[in-house]
């Protein structure tokens, strides 16, 4: 089996060699290439892959190339994890919104635009040449914003399916909580990407027992903390929403907590040269334990289970993922790309049904996505009217005048990444 990973040259990656290494037995990979065209970076990052192998007596090649067609050239499946303008784009994405009284997020209101316009032409170029080099490949689409990219990829006819982290995290903290295996630890995780609520939480299964009501009332107050949200939320819902949903719940007191503080792609930045500094070492054989602190947790555990999946028998028969609706949410089109459980296999990702939603919930999600539908235009098509109208369909902006101004802001600062502006 061969896999690539385009954006190779992520500090993100020893995360996700750690876990090919140690899960090699769900995920048998002859051979990984490691894309990305910063070749300075890819150095070091396959310098430390090849270790982390060697150390665990993994029998895989790791190589490292510039180029993506020779990198992708008969992979089984081709993981993407770009940041299109690196951190320095990450930091303004989190500032310039702030300007307006608006959040300032990498993947939420105005930024999460920025970034979607500056990604969608990148990853669809990238996604042809893998088409053109290997037209049988699996995409799993690790980039950010996910839902929009993979609603880009889908809408293009790529075979395609997009992952996020959030589940996974939330179901190793409830196992834990609940001291059993992950595994025995079923969500009933609804929503868009980073727009999620666990609704429920079962074990055994999709229909085992309900026991979210005793985590809430055993561990309300370390679940409302983790999520930095005050415990009366999480109380008076009666589930636990994504931490996301905080830019939603208290916008206003996120946006002044960010206004007095570094902002975490400046925090990102300084981590990151920490990492590649110590990925330089050669003593070095095992992911450092600072690459925790720099996010992305138990992604790698998500990923081997998603394309042991799609390539063959190994996986989780049931994960969560990002697909097509297809008349799950009946509110949605089937065409709008939802973060649900779903059965996957060599076919793809077939989502579960799921209970009716409470219009709480089915509201915001609508929103959203009508704003992602606009978002997903103007990163295709271009043009200020368009960024302008998704700015103002968005439910954290939404007046004429911030969209104004954030559409200003938005395309002065992302220039050089917007071929018509």
């Amino acid at each position: 089996m061969k896999l690539a990973v385009v954006g190779g040259g992520s500090t993100y990656t020893p995360e996700l060699i750690d876990g090919f290494a140690r899960l090699r037995d769900t995920l048998p990979i002859e051979e990984l290439v490691l894309v990305d065209p910063a070749a300075d970076r890819l150095e070091l990052v396959g310098g430390l892959a090849r270790r982390i192998f060697a150390k665990q007596d993994h029998a895989g090649r790791i190589t490292t190339t510039t180029d993506v067609e020779a990198g992708v050239a008969d992979a089984d499946a081709v993981l993407l994890q770009l940041r299109v303008g690196g951190q320095a784009a990450r930091e303004r994405d989190e500032t310039w919104p702030l300007e307006c009284g608006c959040v300032g997020q990498e993947t939420t209101g105005a930024g999460g635009l920025a970034k979607a316009l500056r990604t969608v032409p990148v990853v669809l170029d990238i996604a042809e040449r893998v088409r053109r080099a290997n037209p049988d490949a699996w995409i799993i689409d690790f980039t950010n914003p996910v839902g929009i990219v993979t609603r880009a990829l889908l809408q293009a006819g790529h075979k395609a399916v997009g992952l996020c982290n959030v589940a996974i995290g939330f179901q190793r903290k409830f196992a834990r909580l609940l001291d059993v295996n992950p595994s025995e630890v079923h969500l009933d995780h609804v929503g868009l990407n980073h727009l999620t609520w666990e609704l429920g939480v079962r074990l055994g299964g999709p229909d085992g027992e309900n026991v979210l009501p005793r985590l809430l009332a055993e561990h309300g107050e370390a679940i409302a903390g983790d999520l930095r949200m005050d415990r009366r939320i999480v109380d008076r819902l009666g589930v636990v929403p994504s931490y996301y949903l905080r830019y939603f719940y208290a916008h206003d007191e996120v946006v002044r907590e960010l206004g007095t503080k570094p902002s975490r792609a400046a925090e990102v930045a300084a981590m990151e040269k920490e990492l590649l500094a110590m990925y330089g070492d050669p003593a070095l054989d095992e992911k450092p334990e600072l690459l925790a602190k720099r996010g992305g947790a138990f992604y790698s555990e998500a990923a081997v289970d998603l394309a042991a999946s799609l390539l063959g028998d190994g996986g989780s028969p049931v994960q969560v993922v990002n697909t097509y609706n297809r008349g799950t949410l009946p509110f949605l089109p089937d065409d709008a790309v939802i973060e649900v459980q779903a059965r996957v296999g060599r076919d793809g990702a077939a989502p579960l049904p799921v209970p009716a939603l409470d219009p709480l919930y089915a509201g915001l999600i609508a929103n959203v996505t009508a704003y992602e539908d606009l978002a997903l235009d103007a990163a295709l098509r271009g043009g200020r009217d368009r960024v302008f109208k998704a700015l103002l369909a968005h439910p954290l902006i939404g007046q004429f005048d911030y969209a104004e101004g954030l559409t200003d802001r938005l395309i002065a600062h992302n220039r050089e990444h917007l071929a018509w502006a």
